[in-house]
């Protein structure tokens, strides 16, 4: 009976703790991030010629953006450089 108690317990602080993990995935801030899409996997609109996501026409193209953790942008490096919070020159 004690083991039963026991994996109950461990059971329901399990889940407990994966609920409180995509809670946190959830409220976790994101920024655009210009240059660092693959070709058709930037999130959405990629400047003219291209209406949302999946658009991007290259890799790396500097109009297209892709949603990143807030505060990872620019550390993030390409074969053109690193990622930009602006719209980069193509």
């Amino acid at each position: 009976m004690k083991t039963e108690t026991t994996l109950g317990i461990a059971a329901a602080l399990s889940c407990a703790m994966g609920i409180a993990s995509a809670a946190h995935a959830d409220e976790m801030k994101m920024e655009k991030c210009y240059g660092v899409a693959m070709a058709g996997q930037n999130d959405c609109a990629a400047g003219p010629g291209t209406t949302c996501a999946g658009t991007a026409t290259k890799d790396y193209q500097g109009n297209a953006w892709k949603l990143v953790p807030a505060g990872t942008c620019e550390t993030i490096e390409t074969p053109h450089g690193m990622g930009s919070l602006m719209p980069k020159e193509m």
